[in-house]
């Protein structure tokens, strides 16, 4: 059965984990089990990527179905039995359970007697890193002729059955930043004769937030977060150095833009006021996701004729970032979520799915692009 498959390939991938840019096991198992499907040619547009094609030897649209396949640095803590076997690599965020989804569509796809066209199965490296993968696709040539792309996510959040999928805005811009606060080093019981880079970064830290609550219009989404602080090496001295890293999400590109300007002006100020400088390096990752409407019409449409207007559950967009955003940029489409459940957060040690959800996210990915060969064929058809 096809869905004792993608358990099984989950599982393994899971087991298997590999970081953004490093996906080569991975990806040479995704075509391996591709290979071994009838039809499908497969690609590997790079290093770490695959994309398989299936044609139908008609004429018809071009479907592209997406699934992320990389893995985050994070150490495993499930209490899984096919838990990670990389230390300190684990697929806390749900990409091995895509990978696994797309697996098992294109299994069931290529199986099926299709009205025309052709399906185009991306199963993209480094996700989780940006710049991240997206873009290396897009400039391969992977959407050349494509029509419509979609792509889903695992969203622990939601009950497994539900599925979330709303026109534009859907997740945010998702920019970084690596800042050092720079003082003087000296003793802890002469704090006079130094600089203190914590105390300063302190400072710094607290007063990025004002940019958001004080800064944004409450109306406006965003986050500033700061991820990471590390200074010092012993009790009894006083830093002269404190490294911070952090993450801005937003969607509106007018305030993307003053958050930015917002970072620096609220660092340098700050750390100015208590005798330190600044090094910053301030870059843009992720465009929003953005969905194009007449796409999440025909994924609703076919999402709810599979499961049930029921599972189609509301929701507003989340602040997390996904390199999807670059495709979109080049043809329409849509992305959504299916719901996982599981205990903890995505990036969380901890994090697991239930896998019953597995089936739906390859009934999903099926019914989406059968409704796709056969919506946008006809409406080619109509307009010629």
């Amino acid at each position: 059965m096809v869905v004792d498959d993608v358990v099984a390939w989950r599982r393994h991938l899971h087991r298997h984990p590999e970081p953004s840019f490093e996906e080569h096991a991975t990806s040479a198992f995704v075509a391996d089990v591709l290979g071994a499907m009838p039809g499908l040619a497969v690609e590997r547009p790079t290093p770490t990527s695959v994309v398989a094609r299936l044609r139908t030897g008609r004429p018809g649209p071009v479907v592209a179905l997406r699934a992320d396949i990389d893995a985050l640095p994070v150490t495993e803590d499930s209490g899984v039995e096919f838990a990670s076997e990389r230390p300190g690599t684990m697929h806390a965020c749900g990409h091995d359970g895509h990978t696994a989804m797309l697996l098992g569509a294109a299994q069931v796809l290529a199986g099926r007697d299709l009205p025309g066209g052709e399906l185009r199965f991306i199963f993209q490296h480094a996700e989780e890193r940006p710049p991240g993968g997206a873009r290396d696709l897009v400039a391969a040539g992977v959407l050349d002729g494509v029509d419509l792309i979609t792509g889903c996510h695992l969203w622990a959040p939601l009950p497994v059955g539900a599925l979330l999928v709303r026109p534009g805005p859907f997740m945010a811009a998702a920019d970084f930043f690596e800042l050092a606060v720079v003082g003087c080093g000296g003793h802890a019981a002469l704090p006079h004769e130094a600089t203190d880079a914590i105390a300063a970064a302190a400072q710094v830290v607290t007063n990025l937030q004002h940019l958001v609550s004080r800064a944004t219009d409450p109306l406006q989404s965003a986050v500033v977060t700061v991820g990471q602080l590390h200074a010092g090496t012993v009790a009894n001295a006083i830093a002269g150095r404190a490294q911070l890293s952090g993450t801005v999400r937003s969607f509106d590109p007018n305030l993307r833009d003053a958050l930015q300007a917002g970072v620096e002006r609220v660092a340098r100020g700050v750390a100015g006021a208590h005798g330190a400088t600044v090094e910053l390096e301030y870059v843009r990752g992720y465009d929003p996701v953005v969905n194009d409407p007449a796409a999440t019409t025909l994924v609703r449409s076919a999402l709810a004729a599979t499961f049930g207007d029921d599972a189609l559950v509301d929701g507003a967009p989340i602040l997390g970032g996904d390199d999807f955003s670059a495709y979109l940029g080049v043809v329409p489409g849509c992305y959504f979520f299916v719901g996982a459940g599981g205990p903890h957060p995505h990036h969380h040690p901890g994090f697991t799915i239930d896998e019953a959800a597995l089936d739906t996210g390859v009934r999903a990915h099926v019914a989406i692009a059968e409704r796709a060969l056969d919506g946008l064929g006809a409406a080619s058809d109509a307009r010629r």
